[in-house]
């Protein structure tokens, strides 16, 4: 869909164009995907137009590694429920020894956070939410297991941290509040792994990142993403 999205796509083009690139069994399959998930993670979430970074990225023809994170990205930015459960929930369960995320637990956690929200949820809805959460964080590698879902180990390959520091950077943050980011707890990633990725960056001629106590300098070379996806996946 990313690949051959285009922006004077719209109503029933967009559902046509969608049909010819999924060739999912139904029309109304379709339409599912298009309105449930594309629209609002790729066109109408945050950042805006999502596809046309994706498509950058894809244009590149990274690996896997790189393209997932970036994914995850985007969906979890447009996902409130999703993004608060891994940025609360799941990276305080990195302190603990216990590394299983129970389906009850998270759905307990979904019906207190409906309540918060002064969502009214039927408990099928709470539990179908919480078994969602649980497929889209295992299809993003951050839960590993069929049944028993475990906190995977994580690894998040340098090009892609690099490639969302400069999404993030085009999006207003910068210096201490790009290091200190919520978005990075996403990969369960404290400050201290942070900035150890962008020494690395750093190391590698990605980017200019320096660090004295409380104070942060992050420069990018690239005016675009465009530029800097091409410079640092080389292709």
């Amino acid at each position: 869909m990313v690949c051959q999205w285009s922006d004077d796509l719209g109503g029933e083009k967009a559902l046509d164009a969608a049909n010819r690139i999924l060739h999912k069994s139904t029309r109304v399959r379709v339409a599912d995907t298009l309105n449930v998930a594309f629209k609002p993670r790729f066109i109408a979430g945050n950042p805006p137009d999502a596809w046309k970074l994706a498509r950058i990225i894809e244009d590149c023809h990274p690996p896997i590694e790189v393209v997932r994170p970036f994914y995850y990205w985007i969906t979890a930015r447009a996902e409130p429920i999703l993004h608060r459960f891994v940025t609360t929930e799941l990276f305080e369960r990195t302190k603990s020894a216990d590394r299983e995320i129970r389906i009850n637990e998270t759905t307990t956690w979904v019906s207190q956070a409906a309540e918060e929200e002064s969502k009214v949820w039927a408990p099928t809805v709470r539990q179908r939410m919480a078994r969602c959460i649980h497929s889209a964080l295992r299809d993003f590698g951050i839960l590993e297991g069929v049944i028993r879902k475990r906190i995977a180990p994580q690894h998040l390959a340098l090009e892609a941290f690099c490639l969302i520091a400069f999404c993030l950077h085009e999006l207003g943050f910068e210096q201490k509040s790009l290091v200190r980011h919520p978005d990075w707890k996403l990969f369960l990633l404290p400050q201290t792994a942070v900035e150890r990725l962008f020494l690395e960056a750093h190391q590698n001629g990605w980017l200019d990142y320096q660090c004295i106590g409380e104070i942060y300098r992050i420069e990018f070379k690239s005016q675009n993403l465009d530029d800097y996806a091409h410079d640092l996946l080389g292709r």
